[in-house]
């Protein structure tokens, strides 16, 4: 299922990180592990943040997505299933049916 997640990156957390130099290491991981389809960083109500568009294959992935995101970030996450316009226009499409 395609996933928004859209996270706000404690500042602490996030400071202590690139202080530390882990920062890049962190995000890399992070990258590695959820491939996003797309990824934007940007500031978020005063924050650090960032969308990732990912797949998650699984109700129960829904664990290891998040967590690296609570422990290593600090981050506040939503998530929002969401689909492509071709995926859109398929769903509209079992509606006329």
């Amino acid at each position: 299922m395609r996933t928004l997640i859209v996270a706000e990156i404690d500042t602490d957390k996030s400071n202590e990180l690139i202080t530390s130099g882990k920062m890049p290491e962190t995000m890399g991981r992070l990258m590695e592990q959820l491939r996003p389809e797309a990824a934007y960083f940007y500031p978020l109500n005063g924050h650090r943040g960032f969308t990732l568009v990912v797949d998650v294959d699984q109700e129960s992935s829904l664990v290891t997505t998040m967590e690296p995101l609570w422990v290593q970030l600090g981050a506040k996450v939503t998530l929002t299933p969401c689909m492509s316009a071709d995926e859109l226009r398929a769903g509209i499409d079992k509606l006329r049916g």
